[in-house]
């Protein structure tokens, strides 16, 4: 009978526990997940707007954006957030996408190109979660560093 209640008590404190570790989960979600769109002073019809989705063990990403002539692109990668490339759809720019967290706020992303990095993205999301700003950091035809910065805010 000992043996019996002692077993109990395993099974029961190990569903207890793995409860607590589910409602610890539950209640800190990735902050990025959601709908972003880009801070810009170009006149409409362009936006672009930045949605992360939540996939077991990480997150899916997907940028939908209009330039100023009406020019629409869509791409699309899913991440494991573990610095592993993935394959990107839809983007000249790179073909594949490794994203690394780097602590609470901050991921990096290195976007490569036939193998070759072509592009390196920092992602910092605001302690207050409302806004989230990108440096991208790339080397131009001639060869020069080049950095832009683009902040987007959490749509509704």
């Amino acid at each position: 009978m000992v043996i019996v209640i002692s077993e109990v008590m395993k099974t029961f404190t190990s569903f207890a526990a793995l409860l607590f570790i589910a409602s610890v989960a539950a209640q800190n979600p990735n902050p990025r997940i959601g709908k972003w769109k880009l801070k810009q002073d170009a006149p409409p019809p362009a936006s672009n707007i930045m949605t992360y989705e939540a996939v077991a063990g990480g997150m899916k990403v997907t940028v939908d954006s209009v330039s100023a002539s009406g020019q629409k692109s869509h791409w699309t990668y899913t991440t494991m957030l573990d610095g592993k490339d993935v394959p990107i759809t839809g983007y000249s720019t790179a073909d594949t996408a490794a994203v690394t967290v780097v602590n609470a706020t901050t991921n990096e992303i290195v976007y490569k190109k036939g193998g070759t990095i072509a592009q390196l993205a920092t992602n910092v999301i605001s302690v207050d979660g409302q806004t989230i700003t990108v440096t991208f950091n790339r080397t131009n035809a001639q060869g020069q560093p080049v950095t832009t910065v683009a902040v987007y805010e959490k749509m509704p």
